[in-house]
């Protein structure tokens, strides 16, 4: 058993989405509730033969109902419930040898329901009954459906761009026509009634107007000024851009315009030569980037993704949870396609190079920038995604970053007057900045001035010389 709690700990620790404890008193439907909800979360460990409070009341006077018990897993579920079971001896509140029954259950990618057919998910330290909408967003999670193959109300045939199908299918060497591929494929075009049916795969792929039918399957970009998001008379949105189109317009369309966005730095390196880099690593932003459309969750329809961009930092919010069974402590290495059709649509295109390596990947490429390692937080139904651009104290090492010349050299990447200079660099003394610092700079050519010809100008401005000028 995987189990690896302590007497001490299951009698004070506070009950969880991944801990409960019950009397050896509980029925087995009551017990089917809990194991359920378990199996539907992130697994977890019911310790029986504990109360609520912690007071140990055993199972050794209950044995002919802890049999019972011991077969929920196997009576009282549609599919059946992985468990492991640890019997852990101790002392009962009468001071007398007894036994707690652990159940460590094992999490799932199935969708368990009871013998009544209703459907429990673990929230908080609470078993919580799905609605019909809860049972059918956690089925998309798990994959036991995909929305991605539920028709599209009313739409039709001619709701499909046939031409981008026929490019398409040349790409993957299909001879027959845009039509018979999609209706081979009944994962696009299917018939029911004798009527066909176009499914929202289709439609996001193919279509010639998606966003008719999801108009928020887009994504937005915004842009601010600073490290914060701010509102009202102190609003610092200096970008706001809106993507549309099929996915791989929308995605063509906002990694060429990110693309754009993404400054370069200059810095003095270990050689004492200067280094030009971006500020982010291009793997790292675009894998976000096609990771949120590959895996969004477009059954929820009231958002869009969004890119945020700050002065620190990159964030990608995405619609929906982590699918299946990836969760935020192994999504480096377990992988679930939400939508198997649009990433193998991707990998086609070579947006998704190696299915379930993209995570890793960026963690490393990070690494090896010397930046931060990416941050992943799940709240309510959005996933968010962060990369920053600050480098981290282990990788500056003893290079000399934030020398005023290292200053001058990044802040003059644009034209800047010599005020603006001292300004930025924190010096008062407009002599004593020209002698030691921009004299210098600009007698070993790594500044320039923009009217050379006229050197006293009051309209006179310095700029980075790059290398390879």
């Amino acid at each position: 058993m995987l189990c690896k709690l302590t007497l001490e700990q299951i009698c004070t620790m506070t009950e969880s989405p991944l801990f409960d404890r019950k009397s050896a008193r509980i029925d087995a439907k009551t017990l089917a509730i809990h194991l359920i909800a378990f199996a539907n979360a992130d697994g977890g460990v019911i310790a029986v033969g504990v109360e609520d409070d912690g007071t140990i009341t055993g199972i050794d006077g209950y044995q002919e109902h802890i049999n019972e018990l011991l077969r929920v897993p196997f009576d009282y579920y549609k599919p059946s419930v992985q468990i492991e079971t640890e019997l852990l001896a101790c002392t009962n509140r009468d001071g007398e040898p007894d036994y707690i029954l652990l159940i460590e259950v094992l999490q799932s990618n199935e969708l368990h329901a009871n013998q009544a057919d209703d459907v429990f998910f673990r929230v908080g330290d609470k078993s919580k009954k799905l609605n019909f909408d809860e049972r059918l967003q956690l089925m998309y999670a798990k994959g036991t459906r995909y929305f991605e193959d539920t028709p599209v109300p009313d739409a039709a045939m001619e709701d499909i761009d046939l031409d981008f199908v026929r490019e398409y299918t040349q790409k993957l060497g299909y001879r027959k026509s845009p039509e018979e591929y999609l209706r081979e494929n009944k994962e696009f075009i299917s018939t029911k009634g004798g009527k066909e049916e176009v499914s929202t795969a289709a439609m996001l792929l193919f279509g010639k107007n998606p966003k008719h039918y999801f108009p928020r399957a887009r994504i937005r970009f915004v842009r601010y000024e600073g490290t914060e998001a701010k509102v009202g008379a102190e609003m610092n949105v200096i970008k706001d851009v809106v993507f549309e189109g099929r996915v791989l317009q929308v995605i063509e369309k906002a990694l060429e315009f990110v693309r754009s966005q993404i400054k370069e730095r200059t810095y003095l390196g270990a050689d004492t030569r200067f280094v030009t880099e971006p500020e982010y690593p291009e793997f790292a932003w675009k894998e976000l980037i096609v990771n949120a459309v590959a895996h969004r969750d477009y059954s929820i329809k009231g958002t869009d993704i969004q890119i945020k961009m700050f002065d620190d930092r990159l964030t990608v919010e995405s619609p929906g949870t982590l699918p299946g069974i990836v969760r935020l402590n192994n999504m480096r290495h377990v992988h679930f396609s939400r939508n198997p059709k649009i990433a193998q649509f991707l990998h086609e295109y070579e947006y998704v190079q190696e299915f379930g390596e993209g995570v890793d990947r960026l963690y490393k490429v990070m690494e090896t920038a010397g930046l931060p390692q990416p941050e992943y937080r799940v709240e309510a139904f959005m996933l968010y995604a962060t990369i920053r651009n600050t480098k981290t104290d282990a990788n500056l090492g003893d290079t000399p970053q934030v020398t005023p010349q290292v200053k001058i050299i990044a802040f003059c990447s644009e034209p800047r007057s010599k005020a603006e200079i001292a300004n930025h660099c924190g010096f008062k003394d407009i002599k004593h900045f020209t002698a030691r610092y921009l004299k210098p700079l600009l007698e070993s050519g790594q500044l320039r001035m923009t009217a050379p010809d006229k050197p006293n100008s009051s309209k006179q401005k310095y700029i980075t010389v790059q290398p390879s000028q």
